[in-house]
């Protein structure tokens, strides 16, 4: 198994009746040009359904105080309940997908599918990434760069939630000649 992984609340639905929210571990970035990403489900979980019909999704990059609402939207299901209604989130308007924001999460980063590859226990949902929504206190005003660290991120591994550390390096550190 490859860990940690991010733990995100995957939105769906084309209308407020139908949004839902899932909680995936199985997601991460395949291409960066064109930028594309992937989300794995299971065939019987309820978002299954809607993300087929309807092609889009959101995920929503979530952090530690999302932890609770994270893991709760990972165990119960939306054919019984409004998860944003119970766990207290908002369904924000998407730029270019119907699919709804979460809004409490700082990064929000919408999809429509382009392939669905059935893979066993889950179905990989292939998506081009067609917007990026995320919090203004979270870019850096100098480069334009999110910075994720300051969002508290959540990751997941072995059935187990974490929040990440503090930074070790970036890109290249190992070779950057010294001053």
């Amino acid at each position: 198994m490859i860990y940690p992984l991010p733990a995100v609340m995957v939105s769906c639905g084309d209308s407020p009746e139908n949004y839902n929210i899932l909680t995936v571990a199985w997601t991460g970035t395949i291409c960066s040009d064109p930028p594309m990403c992937y989300i794995s489900v299971r065939k019987e979980r309820h978002s299954h359904a809607i993300i087929s019909r309807t092609k889009e999704f959101v995920i929503n990059i979530t952090t530690t105080d999302l932890a609770k609402a994270t893991d709760w939207c990972g165990v119960k299901s939306g054919r019984d309940m409004n998860k944003f209604r119970e766990m207290h989130l908002t369904p924000e308007t998407a730029q270019i997908v119907k699919a709804p924001l979460v809004a409490e999460s700082p990064l929000n980063i919408e999809c429509q599918v382009v392939d669905i590859r059935e893979l066993g226990s889950h179905d990989m949902f292939i998506a081009n990434v067609v917007a990026v929504d995320a919090e203004e206190k979270l870019i850096d005003k100098s480069t334009g760069a999110f910075q994720l660290n300051h969002a508290s991120p959540l990751a997941f591994s072995h059935g187990k939630y974490y929040g990440l550390g503090e930074r070790i390096g970036s890109f290249g550190f190992s070779v950057k000649k010294k001053r």
